[in-house]
């Protein structure tokens, strides 16, 4: 993760000024046990499966995963310089663990891993993804998903 400092102007201001969002209920983490649930992942990575348009700099939407899709078959098309690539070139599950899910789920840690996972682009204003939040949401309820592992990037 990029520090501050390390962020050069004029980035480093609109992320210093980006307005928090405030919200007006509490989390909760009622529910069944890991070993019960299901599990999708949500990275801002941007990911994409090949052949697809890559995410535009600064787009609020969210793209969807087949789980079944061929880690070859995924490209990561998030832009930015703070980003290091080196970790996703070696090993997808830097910002795509699907198969650590699967690892979980052969051991009983976990339910079972979603057939469905979402990417949307980091850097984001959060005010720009209202829409791809409620189809994320709608989706995760249609396929009755427990939890979600959010993998930032």
């Amino acid at each position: 993760m990029a520090r501050p400092e390390d962020i050069p102007q004029p980035t480093r201001d609109v992320v210093l000024n980006l307005p928090c969002p405030a919200f007006d209920t509490t989390p909760f983490v009622a529910g069944p046990p890991l070993s019960q649930r299901r599990i999708a992942i949500v990275t801002s990575a941007a990911l994409i499966v090949r052949g697809d348009k890559p995410f535009a700099f600064g787009s609020g939407e969210a793209r969807f995963i087949p789980a079944d899709t061929a880690p070859g078959d995924l490209l990561l098309s998030h832009v930015s310089i703070n980003f290091d690539r080196a970790g996703w070139q070696r090993d997808i599950n830097v910002v795509y663990p699907i198969d650590r899910l699967r690892d979980l789920a052969a051991l009983g840690e976990i339910g079972g891993v979603a057939d469905t996972h979402y990417t949307v682009m980091g850097s984001t204003d959060p005010a720009a993804m209202d829409a791809a939040v409620d189809q994320i949401v709608g989706q995760l309820k249609q396929e009755r998903i427990d939890s979600v592992l959010l993998t930032p990037v």
